[in-house]
């Protein structure tokens, strides 16, 4: 069985069990946190984390997969701190998100695609940030601007990134804006396996045509923002699922939150408001039942939580 790459080291794919495959354990603005740090409050953070980590376990949670790149704040250290607290097998991501902008950092801008490329294989290969822990797999991030030159620079550095390592890749979309079937052209057009993809928060739409022509191309698909009704109602969500499993695509699927145990995006009493349940546990405790209700069975529920994250990650 392949391995796949935690905090404390490769771990068998048969071991990773229940898995939350989109969660953060804290995101934040790199440049404010490190310019103001007195705005931040890390040990609240850590505890935060933790709490929110634990809760999961609870319900069998044995792996989270934490997308955190370059513009979310990754920090392998606290990361590390949070897995050795909980005994949560916690898989780190390489990349970079920034899809709001129309440009990558300067660095990378006046740069090539191989040059971005190597950094992320330094990451997947030797450690991040400056440690022994390695990166899992590839983040990249579209949204609504669109597939802009550094969008398009950052997606193909990961293509072959993928391509030296093996490494899967995890693409950040909007379905909105049917950002998936670019993203998609770019990896196949670089040789990427579609296999080796998981277009992340796929679910963030009811257009089954869309989906649908999404999966055509052949990637794994997020249903993984559950709890974010901002974005779209659970119950649009639920049907979705629902409907996509009665057409066979349950193990092309994962269930996640996308949540944040902190985020310094937005102050804490506008998250409370616009989206109370958005946390590591929504899933167990709400949509899980409501999924069992519609006649999703419970063997397609355990793919979407099982199975599909050790394929995705690991080809397992």
């Amino acid at each position: 069985m392949p391995s796949v790459q935690t905090t404390a080291g490769p771990i068998d794919a048969s071991a990773m069990g229940r898995t939350l495959c989109h969660e953060h354990l804290r995101t934040s603005s790199e440049a404010v946190r490190f310019q103001f740090p007195h705005l931040y409050d890390a040990e609240a953070e850590f505890e935060a984390a933790v709490a929110q980590v634990r809760a999961a376990m609870e319900h069998g949670v044995r792996t989270i997969v934490d997308p955190a790149c370059m513009d979310l704040g990754r920090d392998a250290g606290f990361a590390r701190r949070v897995a050795e607290a909980t005994g949560i097998q916690l898989v780190l991501a390489t990349g970079i998100y920034g899809e709001h902008y129309s440009f990558i950092a300067h660095h990378f801008e006046t740069r090539d695609e191989d040059y971005l490329a190597d950094a992320f294989v330094h990451d997947l290969e030797q450690g991040v940030q400056g440690t022994e822990i390695r990166s899992a797999f590839l983040k990249t991030a579209a949204d609504e601007p669109g597939i802009t030159p550094g969008v398009e620079k950052v997606h193909r550095a990961a293509a072959r990134a993928s391509l030296r390592t093996g490494a899967p890749i995890m693409a950040h979309s909007r379905p909105a804006s049917r950002t998936g079937l670019d993203q998609m052209r770019i990896f196949l057009d670089e040789g990427v396996a579609p296999e080796k993809v998981m277009i992340a928060h796929t679910g963030d739409t009811d257009d089954l045509a869309y989906i649908e022509e999404l999966l055509a191309l052949g990637p794994y698909i997020g249903m993984d923002r559950y709890g974010t009704e901002i974005f779209l109602p659970d119950a649009q969500r639920n049907t979705t699922v629902a409907a996509l499993v009665e057409r066979g695509y349950a193990e092309r699927m994962i269930l996640s939150h996308d949540a944040c145990a902190t985020i310094d995006w937005f102050p804490p009493e506008m998250i409370a408001q616009l989206a109370p349940n958005w946390h590591f546990t929504h899933l167990f405790e709400t949509v899980i039942p409501q999924l069992l209700e519609l006649g999703v069975a419970q063997d397609a529920i355990d793919a979407m939580l099982d199975l599909t994250p050790r394929r995705w990650l690991a080809g397992a």
